[in-house]
């Protein structure tokens, strides 16, 4: 899959894609300045908007290009653990592929999977305005 991160919150977080399949997605972040909330550890913020980017590249993925389109409606996360530093990686799956909607589940974890984020997002799946 193609896309361009240039100028968007990918670039400015440091995401990046590694795997596009139609069973699962996974990208890494940096833990760093970019990332850190004020006491040095990973925002949540930052871990869910990776969570959500990599639910939506697995959505748009899964949808007609030339129809449709595909939107977050909704995210939780649970920050399971504190990261300092180093890389988190996320895997996406769908839990369920539906005509209007998707669920994907989001494990983040760290270099040693060790767990530190768990998420589900949905995404809506619409038809594109003409």
């Amino acid at each position: 899959m193609d896309f361009n991160v240039k100028n968007t919150l990918m670039e400015t977080l440091g995401i990046e894609v590694t795997t596009v399949t139609p069973e699962c997605v996974i990208a890494t972040m940096p833990v760093d300045h970019r990332t850190h909330q004020p006491f040095g550890l990973l925002h949540g913020g930052a871990s869910v908007a990776l969570a959500e980017t990599v639910a939506s590249i697995g959505a748009y993925n899964l949808v007609d290009h030339e129809t449709e389109i595909c939107v977050g409606l909704e995210i939780n996360a649970n920050h399971i653990r504190g990261k300092k530093s180093g890389v988190v990686t996320a895997y996406a799956k769908p839990a369920h592929r539906g005509k209007t909607t998707m669920v994907w589940e989001i494990k983040i974890v760290d270099e040693d999977e060790e767990l530190i984020c768990l998420s589900r997002c949905t995404m809506a799946i619409l038809k594109k305005q003409k």
